[in-house]
């Protein structure tokens, strides 16, 4: 997250949308665009970011009662991709249903996602007391919102059982036994690579890399002058640090231990760093990602053999490609390394400082976590009508088998082998994600030195903890 995962809106598209995006993981944004990148200009916050009241001002400035507003950036809206549509109409549907059986109103607010992701509307809109009751919230800006105050707890509205059917889904959403946020999908990275490019390189699937080296020179053998041989995300922003996570975590590495211990600057992080620079530096792989981000245009194009993606793009390839040949395989590992892939997705907020945050906290738990059959089979036609993804209950990934979501060859690969190593998306304030994106980008395209680099974010972070102050960084 922010994610990575979009978990996001899309003109030409990008990570965790539904169209031919690359770098979002929500619906219908515009090329290039990832859903987390807004989250870059809350790094310009310094030190502010230590303390818990990052946003000051929190809540809702408009006198209470009325409708209750849930931003989001799906719908409603009219687009001519048919899987941005069916995204709008999942919202839609579903407040509509909440409005014909509860007193409490709710207006859907629609933002282009650019607006909600990379720019300050909605930080800036809590900073001036006048934020939406209901909204969507990516794990890794999490702890901005939950230290502002601004989260309001959705427990006492939670059935025990409800809460064990997320299982360990709620982690990053949890602080101190409590849940602050409910998911709504989970988005796992993989590597995508066009069949035909590797079909006409006389490879077969016996030639799928398990290992990084095996990787970067097969990257090498199938790229041209006009094809990336393997695309890693360029472009700074929680989505950048989202996809470079895992190739830390393989070797072993981390940011903090479980004790909140910076250990940051190891052996697997600065491999880690070097694995990025060294396809950037051979040529492998590009200094700007292909086709402005565009997925799909970017496969079709032959403009890319091999690209780090997520299992959103399994819907962008249904809706604009459905006869392309494609395939996906986990991320490959180091020497002595364990697979291992980073988990994304959205979930839905209330406002603990809103017009009715009761109210608000009991529509995100009739939407998404309650028990009962609506709630359940609400999540399913998320995952795998609207969107593909894995569903975050147990519950519901039981029922979108059942009902043939993950039967195809594409989306069984994901639930059944790259999805169970996975691990969730960190949920880092911005100054701790951005000495690790200044590590990514200052080693990847700066050229600068892995070991300084490394030490320097190492240095930076725990500057930072020493004085931070809010809920657990791990």
């Amino acid at each position: 997250m922010l994610q990575h995962g979009n978990d996001a809106e899309r003109p030409p598209r990008a990570h965790g949308t539904s169209g031919r995006d690359s770098n979002t993981s929500g619906p219908g944004l515009p090329s290039g665009t990832s859903r987390r990148r807004f989250l870059t200009a809350v790094a310009g916050a310094g030190a502010a970011a230590a303390s818990p009241a990052l946003l000051t001002g929190c809540g809702t400035a408009q006198a209470k009662g009325g409708n209750l507003q849930f931003w989001n950036f799906y719908g409603p809206q009219r687009s001519p991709d048919p899987a941005i549509n069916a995204q709008s109409k999942w919202f839609v549907d579903m407040v509509a249903k909440w409005n014909a059986t509860h007193k409490t109103q709710i207006d859907l607010v629609y933002l282009p996602q650019p607006t909600y992701l990379n720019g300050f509307k909605l930080p800036s809109a809590f900073a001036t007391g006048e934020g939406p009751d209901i909204f969507l919230l990516s794990p890794g800006d999490f702890l901005r919102y939950y230290n502002g105050g601004v989260l309001a707890d959705l427990t006492p509205h939670m059935e025990k059982e409800a809460i064990d059917d997320f299982g360990s889904a709620l982690d990053s959403r949890r602080v101190d036994g409590k849940v602050y946020a409910l998911p709504m999908e989970i988005e796992p990275l993989a590597m995508f690579y066009a069949q035909d490019v590797w079909e006409k390189a006389g490879l077969s699937e016996a030639d799928i890399p398990t290992t990084w080296d095996q990787m970067l020179d097969i990257g090498d053998k199938l790229r041209t002058k006009t094809r990336a041989g393997l695309v890693f995300e360029t472009q700074p922003g929680y989505y950048q640090n989202f996809t470079w996570y895992p190739w830390m975590w393989q070797g072993g590495g981390d940011v903090l231990d479980h004790q909140g211990k910076v250990i940051f600057d190891s052996r697997a992080t600065r491999q880690a760093l070097a694995l990025w620079q060294d396809a950037v530096r051979h040529g492998i792989a590009p200094r700007t990602v292909p086709a402005a981000g565009d997925v799909i245009g970017g496969f079709k194009g032959g403009n890319v053999a091999l690209w780090q993606q997520g299992i959103w793009n399994v819907s962008s390839f249904k809706a604009f490609a459905p006869k392309y040949r494609y395939g996906v395989f986990r991320l490959p590992v180091p020497p002595g390394g364990k697979y291992v892939t980073t988990l994304g997705g959205w979930s839905f907020c209330a406002n603990a400082q809103g017009r009715n945050p009761e109210a608000a906290a009991e529509f995100c738990v009739w939407a998404l976590g309650s028990m009962k059959d609506d709630s359940i089979d609400r999540m399913v036609d998320w995952c795998v009508g609207a969107k593909s993804d894995v569903a975050p209950r147990a519950t519901a990934l039981e029922r979108g088998a059942a009902k043939g979501g993950y039967d195809s060859e594409i989306m069984k690969k994901f639930k059944d082998d790259i999805f169970p190593g996975g691990r969730a998306e960190p949920r880092y304030p911005p100054v701790v994600y951005k000495a690790i994106s200044d590590a990514v980008q200052g080693t990847m395209l700066a050229g600068r030195g892995v070991a300084g680099e490394a030490e320097r974010a190492a240095q930076s972070i725990a500057a930072y903890t020493k004085s931070y102050k809010g809920a657990s960084l791990v």
